[in-house]
């Protein structure tokens, strides 16, 4: 009779080492990788147009905005995570392949990933003591949920419309987002 394989854990350093050498990406959940699958054009142009608009309304801020390659790293769970769009206004820790301390993150649904977006990734994200907004982008219809951390800590839950952009003001960071922002040239 064979005895089951042990199944030890990957450390955080092996998983880093990984990632700057694999082809695919992966998310690392406390000694556990998960492969990450590709993207719909609309999933695609959708966080393309998002982190656009983000980004050039930054310039100059000192606040630093990534696509879907950075990992945002939770200590809370030991969690490294790939947003589709990053923004961080904190000064720099000096690391290369993610980020420690983001004010605002994005991710856009898709069928495969949307209860884990809205269920374990917003549960990991909301004990980031730097977080301010948290954008769920539908990539099946016009339907954009945020997040927004209020004064006293708690989260207000808001969905936009299309009459009245989302104001982002935290730190550095002080601009709007709107539907036609972040829907542009998406063909349903």
């Amino acid at each position: 009779m064979k005895a089951a394989a042990a199944h030890l854990p990957l450390s955080v350093e092996a998983y880093l080492e990984g990632e700057i050498l694999s082809e695919i990406r992966h998310e690392y959940v406390d000694g556990e990788v998960f492969a990450m699958s590709g993207a719909s054009k609309n999933h695609n142009r959708i966080a393309g147009n998002t982190f656009y608009r983000l980004r050039s309304l930054t310039r100059g801020t000192g606040c630093g905005v990534y696509m879907s390659d950075v990992k945002v790293r939770i200590e809370a769970g030991n969690r490294f995570y790939y947003p589709d769009v990053v923004v961080s206004c904190a000064p720099s820790d000096g690391e290369a392949y993610f980020e420690r301390n983001p004010c605002l993150l994005v991710e856009v649904l898709s069928p495969s990933t949307e209860a884990t977006d809205r269920r374990e990734k917003w549960l990991a994200y909301r004990g980031l003591a730097s977080l301010r907004y948290y954008l769920l982008i539908s990539a099946q219809e016009p339907q954009v949920e945020a997040y927004c951390r209020q004064p006293s800590g708690g989260w207000v839950h808001l969905t936009l419309s299309e009459d009245e952009p989302l104001v982002i003001d935290c730190e550095e960071l002080h601009l709007t987002l709107s539907l036609q922002d972040i829907y542009e040239d998406v063909r349903w």
